[in-house]
């Protein structure tokens, strides 16, 4: 039996209120779950994350003549919660708009503050929005929801997302705008072999810590026991190694650091699956044992001490991963039976 055939007018045409929330609750969770990706990926294997997000945030664009006609009906409902669903539409159309912004380049910052942590605190702002709407608006899907009208719509519209995401980025070449000339990861170069023009920038609420580099002591923990090591002990080793600092604030940094290879201090690590790098200032993370061989203890970068913002008296060199494992002000290294998994996506302090 052969299929009726379906105009791109039908295909096109705006589908009822519920097949747009649903579409738009998919697209908004796709950029939700490929930006998160995309701040965790430092590795080129990861580009496609950022792509997708890339390409899901112009599909929400794309349905916003659809969600608005569905948002203009319930505006004119006596209801409270109307205005709820008008800022959830305001932060939605914010976040898009700041994430634009920074792509480009037109928009790196506002009032000081990076364009990338607007879009990113506007976007978390929206979560707890959306949860509610998706409670308070339930559009339940049905069997009937994989009509052939419904597939080629959400097809059309993935193709036109990924169409004009592609020709955006031969756009932005073409103008000359300063996002042609991002990292993958979307960031923007910054101080590169100039550790005195890399940004001092610190995870959330932690502050540069005053260390007394006489005092102070690494203290490594490993299967054959605690030892202690002294600053200059450490400062003896002269292994060199050109990394890249990539930072989820929206910077980056090509640098030559100096220190010393984290399996050169850690005697035996039999069974442990993770390595915990702790800070004076309380931050820590858990990386897998399976890196240890690519991680370094950096104390100098550009042929010099580092700086205290930098990490003075010690900060880890993570290679192919993004700042915030880049843990600084290194006091503690730990072989530890737990996963490197086991601890938030990204700190929480």
């Amino acid at each position: 039996m052969e299929l009726p055939k379906l105009s791109p007018r039908v295909v096109l045409r705006a589908p009822n209120a519920r097949i747009t929330n649903l579409t738009l609750f998919v697209a908004l969770a796709l950029a939700f779950a490929t930006g998160t990706g995309a701040v965790a990926t430092g590795s080129p294997h990861g580009r496609w994350v950022v792509v997708a997000h890339g390409v899901a945030a112009i599909a929400v664009v794309l349905l916003i003549p659809w969600k608005h006609r569905v948002l203009r009906a319930g505006l004119r409902r006596a209801r409270w919660s109307r205005w709820l669903s008008l800022l959830l539409a305001v932060l939605a159309v914010t976040t898009v708009l700041f994430g634009l912004g920074y792509a480009t380049g037109t928009v790196r910052s506002v009032a000081g503050v990076p364009g990338m942590w607007l879009h990113i605190a506007v976007a978390l702002a929206l979560v707890p929005l959306a949860l509610w709407h998706i409670g308070a608006r339930r559009a339940r899907p049905y069997r009937t929801d994989l009509s052939r009208r419904n597939l080629l719509r959400t097809g059309a519209l993935g193709a036109a997302a990924a169409g004009l995401y592609a020709a955006s980025a031969g756009v932005v070449a073409l103008a000359g705008l300063p996002g042609d000339r991002r990292r993958f990861t979307g960031s923007y170069a910054s101080g590169s072999f100039d550790p005195a023009a890399m940004p001092t920038t610190i995870w959330l609420d932690d502050t540069v810590p005053d260390i007394d580099s006489d005092r102070w002591r690494l203290t490594i923990v490993d299967s054959a026991g605690r030892y202690e090591l002294t600053l200059p002990k450490l400062a003896a080793f002269d292994t060199h190694l050109r990394a890249t600092l990539d930072c989820t604030s929206g910077w980056y940094a090509h640098q030559d650091w100096t220190g010393v290879p984290v399996s050169a201090l850690l005697r035996d690590v039999g069974n442990a699956r993770s390595l915990l790098v702790h800070s004076a200032t309380g931050y820590s993370i858990r990386l897998p044992v399976d890196d240890l061989d690519r991680l370094l203890l950096a104390t100098g970068v550009g042929g010099a001490p580092l700086a205290p913002g930098h990490g003075f008296p010690l900060r880890l060199v993570a290679p192919g991963r993004r700042g915030f494992w880049w843990v600084k002000w290194v006091d503690r290294i730990e072989a530890q039976a737990t996963p490197w998994w086991w601890q938030p996506p990204f700190p929480l302090t």
